[in-house]
């Protein structure tokens, strides 16, 4: 299926890129997926992982934070795709571990449904079909229990956090050519020279337009 996206005279440019430093650049569109008619999560991203073998295929001021019950692979890509405004940023790095005690304020600034399906279904484990139902019943047990100590949640089914540190970040728009525009931003790799289309830009990134 082909769908159109957006027209020649909407295309972009050097100057459309606001920013020089790629974090900034995504907080700016970020903030326009967030106020975009038709974008309910502008927050929801695809996380992907890799064997130890393999680098990944395919906020903080400094890192981009996310929440998951454990994942142990430090090479990571995060993406975020804007559908309505025709847009991705595509992030890749390597994650680190938050403090306990981030991951637990974290836990703590969700809705106490949130906190409950946490503690009464483990996340991704292969289940009977009929596990639902009861822990459907474990859930609403838990949300009417008004003794229950929140603490007791966390600490029964720790979450875990991490931080990730970006070297990679392509910030994507559709064309309805499919002559996209795309926006590298980039961390010199000691083993590959820098080319003469890249652009040094603040705290180290350099950033270059890719061919579609």
């Amino acid at each position: 299926m082909r769908i159109p996206y957006r027209k020649e005279s909407d295309r972009l440019h050097e100057s459309s890129i606001t920013s020089t430093h790629p974090l900034k650049q995504f907080q700016a569109w970020f903030e326009e997926a967030v106020t975009c008619p038709g974008l309910f999560e502008a927050n929801a991203m695809v996380l992907s992982t890799v064997s130890k073998y393999l680098p990944p295929k395919g906020a903080r001021h400094c890192n981009c934070l996310f929440f998951f019950i454990y994942a142990n692979n430090p090479n990571v890509s995060l993406l975020f795709y804007w559908e309505p405004l025709n847009r991705q940023v595509r992030i890749e790095g390597k994650a680190s571990l938050l403090p306990d005690v981030e991951a637990e304020e974290y836990f703590h600034s969700r809705s106490k449904k949130s906190q409950i399906s946490a503690y009464v279904s483990e996340q991704s484990k292969p289940i009977e079909s009929d596990r639902v139902r009861s822990l459907s019943t474990s859930f609403s047990s838990f949300m009417h229990n008004t003794s229950l100590s929140i603490d007791f949640v966390f600490t029964a089914n720790p979450e875990v956090g991490y931080a990730v540190v970006p070297d990679r970040m392509e910030f994507w728009q559709g064309q309805t050519t499919r002559l996209h525009d795309r926006f590298l931003f980039f961390r010199p790799d000691e083993d590959k020279p820098i080319s003469e289309f890249s652009k040094p830009c603040e705290e180290g990134w350099y950033r270059e337009r890719l061919a579609p």
